[in-house]
Parts: structure tokens; sequence; C-alpha cells
């Protein structure tokens, strides 16, 4: 049987082990992007809460604003349901007098 030259040997290993290399650095490039795409999409989803966040304080903003609102409207009703029958009918008369004078100056 016939040995290998000792130089086909070494020469077989510096080949495989450039073959190695080179596979690494496009394996190397390829985690590369998927970091940087995940990272890209981290950022988004980041930026994606914080305006959700800001949306949903802004609502209960809203809300608290509305509900003081409500809670104002309220107080008035009650207020208007302690009055006496015949005070509260003659606001409701006054009223009613004042739409009819301010039509009548409107139309004619």
């Amino acid at each position: 049987m016939r040995r290998p030259h000792p130089d086909s040997a070494a020469r077989s290993t510096v080949q495989t082990e450039e073959f190695l290399e080179d596979e690494n650095e496009i394996l190397v490039q390829e985690m590369t992007h998927k970091v940087s795409a995940l990272k890209t999409l981290t950022i988004d989803i980041g930026d994606e809460v914080r305006g959700q966040n800001r949306m949903l304080r802004d609502m209960g903003d809203g809300f608290e604003k509305t509900e003081g609102l409500l809670g104002g409207t309220l107080r008035r009703v009650k207020l208007m349901g302690r009055w006496s029958h015949q005070s509260w009918m003659c606001y409701m008369i006054l009223f009613v007098v004042a739409v009819f004078f301010v039509t009548y100056y409107l139309i004619r």
C-alpha cells in the first residue's frame, strides 16, 4: 500500500481549514443580518408600545374630563330637583317665552 506524501496531507489540512473558515465567515454574516433585523423589529415594537401607551393615557385623561363634566351636570340636575315645583315651572315658562320672542324676531 502506498502512503500519501506528507506535503499533500498538509495541503489537504490547509484547504479544509480555509473552507471551514470561509463557511464560518458566511454564517457570521448571515447571523449579523438576522441580529440586525431583530434589532430593528425590537425598536419598532418599542415605538409602537410607547405610542399605544400615549394613546391610552390620552384616553384616560379624556374619560376623567368627561366624568367631571357628567358629575357637574348630575349635581345641577339634583339641585333643580330640590327646587319647589312652582319655581321650576316658572323658569320653564320664562325659557319658552324667551325662545318664542327670539324666534319671532329672527323670522320677522
